[in-house]
């Protein structure tokens, strides 16, 4: 490979580290990808830095030791975290979104790629520091937001079902009860997707008991693993007091009026 120029490494480097967040890459690999020397590739990972840190693209992070190297961490800043939940509160409160029932159309949101980009980053803002072996959701519409989180994170994705699939194998089935409706519900796990001490982060795009979460608290503990953080796209202010102690939510549903077709929403925090 003949001698890169400045802007051409930072390209590539940039390139390599954004699509592979949360990923440690030694600076020897940079050294003998782009035929640098390391000193040089300092130098670049500085000038980088600097970028991500003045736009806010995130965090780049130099870790030291004999399995160091840099790491690109997708962060948002709290501005930028706010801004995005008024930007989404101001989506939501279209009156054509009103649904019968006092439901609420989110789906042209939850299955953007863009927009649901965002809300993974952001969730997993929450999330950074926690040891994490795997995030879980259930399907179907908190699968997009989950994606997003579990990419920003770097860590492989377990979608619950609500019936098994032949498929799958041995499957470990576990009736709850829904916080809200308080009907008897079921959700599914193959025995073969979380090894025996995992540590998850559950994802969703709705909560309004938590009567979903506590199902999935209580389906871990069948695969003797834990669940040491929740997050979710939305949560309703009432009932005040979940089936859960702490979470973790960018967009706080004060209310529906369907007469009206108003939507009072707000930001989280």
């Amino acid at each position: 490979m003949s001698r890169m120029q400045k802007n051409e490494r930072i390209g590539v480097i940039t390139q390599i580290l954004t699509e592979n967040p949360n990923k440690i890459f030694t600076l020897t690999y940079f050294a003998e990808l782009l035929s640098s020397a390391k000193s040089t590739l300092s130098e670049d990972l500085d000038i980088i830095q600097e970028i991500f840190n003045t736009f806010q693209l995130g965090r780049i992070e130099t870790i030291s030791g004999a399995a160091g190297g840099v790491i690109y961490r997708p962060t948002m800043g709290k501005e930028q975290i706010a801004k995005f939940c008024e930007e989404l509160c101001s989506l939501l409160r279209d009156s054509k979104r009103v649904i019968p029932g006092g439901y609420i159309y989110m789906n042209d949101i939850v299955y953007s790629p863009q927009i649901s980009s965002k809300i993974g980053r952001a969730l997993a803002n929450e999330f950074y520091g926690l040891d994490v072996d795997m995030i879980v959701t259930i399907e179907t519409k908190g699968i997009p937001i989950a994606l997003m989180t579990a990419r920003a994170l770097n860590k492989p994705l377990v979608v619950v079902r609500k019936e098994a699939r032949l498929t799958e194998g041995t499957v470990i089935h576990m009736n709850y009860i829904s916080g809200s409706s308080k009907r008897i519900q079921t959700m599914s796990l193959p025995k073969r997707s979380i090894p025996k001490g995992s540590k998850v982060i559950f994802i969703d795009d709705f909560m309004k008991a938590g009567g979903t979460v506590r199902g999935i608290i209580d389906l871990m503990k069948e695969f003797e693993a834990e669940v040491v953080g929740v997050g979710v796209f939305m949560a309703t202010a009432e009932p005040e007091n979940k089936l859960l102690d702490r979470y973790q939510a960018l967009l706080l549903l004060d209310h529906v009026n369907e007469d009206q077709k108003e939507i009072h929403i707000r930001p989280f925090h």
